[in-house]
């Protein structure tokens, strides 16, 4: 967002505070980082999702090919941003067969080739996508069989024998989660899924999932901007031993300071019809803008480090996935791991949070209607 002078401030915050963190975060000066360019070494934040050690902030890479503003980025700087991560200690990178569709798993495989057994790659199915052409078909699809074909594209696409994460993408009405789980089970069996996960499934298909075969991970929106996970599907998480992934952990930018009451969104940016970003509630979702601004004044960050670093203050098994097509917000982002809240402070934080309401709606109907789904019964 710029202050009128032309200056983006996010990117000034950015690159101020990569300035900060780094020799707090760096090594001995001079190591050389993975392509051979002297670079600091950094002390990797870790989390464990289930099993599954992670970077404690990752990258999601979903409008690498194509973003909200449906502009086509520069690919060799997506390639460059997915590397750099890597330098910032990111060591996790989300991605799916419909973001692109196809073409977001080429670039994430291609840009982590040079330290692919470093990393973590997660990736998700469930849409009724043609794995040749991408083109959408209707409705969703996790027949085993489908699944089986799907994968053997994926590990070709990110250029790699085993996918660590691999999440069903939705709940698919038709198909019963155990017969699902059945091959995963067999993927993994063979090497080629390490970890499974579901994306915001029903509570009950993700007991049963469980069940058939632990769950590493689930993957739904969460954010100061949209808490609904907090009332059922923490818990359960909790309760279960499974890690939490929010996608949207910027509320699609919002959280960032991106978004006023004078902005406005190109045909096709899903914010376009999102009601929560309506000019009739805007008003009073900005008090969540504010609130950010003047932490990050106090923490001396920005407001999109406050906003991932409460996050992360909700649970240890909680990583967020923050999306980029900038290097400076990418930089910007990965700071967050170095941001510490005291446990003082995420209380203060958190009343603060609970005492504005939020107005309109996370998703569009037709959208929103994916969410929360509960697999049919297996047939007896």
């Amino acid at each position: 967002m710029s202050d009128g002078n032309g200056i983006d401030r996010r990117a000034l915050l950015a690159a101020t505070g990569a300035a900060i963190v780094a020799p707090a975060l760096a090594g001995p000066a001079g190591a050389m980082n993975e392509r051979g360019a002297s670079a600091p070494i950094l002390q990797r934040s870790r989390r464990q999702l289930g099993t599954l050690e992670v970077s404690s902030v990752g990258l999601g890479v979903q409008n690498m090919s194509r973003t909200y503003q449906t502009t086509v980025p520069y690919r060799p700087e997506m390639l460059r941003i997915i590397r750099a991560a890597y330098d910032q200690g990111i060591t996790f990178f989300d991605s799916a067969e419909a973001y692109g569709p196809l073409e977001v798993e080429r670039i994430l495989g291609e840009g982590v080739q040079p330290f692919r057994d470093k990393v973590v790659l997660a990736t998700k199915f469930g849409w009724n996508i043609d794995v040749e052409t991408g083109r959408r078909l209707p409705g969703l699809n996790s027949r085993p069989d489908h699944i089986r074909i799907v994968v053997e594209a994926m590990l070709k696409r990110l250029r790699t024998d085993r996918i660590d994460l691999l999440y069903q993408h939705r709940v698919d009405p038709a198909v019963p989660i155990e017969d699902v789980a059945g091959v995963i089970k067999q993927l993994k069996a063979e090497g080629k899924v390490l970890h499974w996960g579901l994306c915001e499934m029903g509570l009950g298909t993700l007991r049963r999932a469980h069940a058939e075969l632990p769950v590493t991970a689930v993957q739904s929106e969460y954010s100061m901007l949209w808490r609904g996970p907090e009332a059922e599907v923490l818990p359960l998480c909790e309760t279960l031993g499974i890690g939490f992934v929010p996608w949207s952990p910027l509320g699609v930018g919002f959280l960032t300071g991106a978004i006023d009451l004078q902005t406005s969104y190109a045909d096709g940016d899903i914010r376009k019809s999102e009601t929560r970003f309506a000019k009739d509630n805007l008003p009073a979702n900005l008090a969540l803008v504010e609130l950010l601004k003047r932490w990050a004044e106090r923490k001396r960050s920005t407001p999109a480090q406050i906003a991932l670093a409460w996050l992360l203050a909700q649970k240890p098994w909680i990583v967020p996935i923050p999306g980029t097509t900038q290097m400076a917000h990418m930089l910007d982002n990965s700071g967050a791991m170095a941001l510490r809240l005291g446990p003082a402070e995420v209380g203060e934080l958190n009343s603060a949070v609970r005492a504005i309401a939020v107005k309109g709606e996370r998703l569009p109907p037709a959208v929103q209607a994916f969410s929360g789904v509960e697999a049919p019964p297996r047939a007896s």
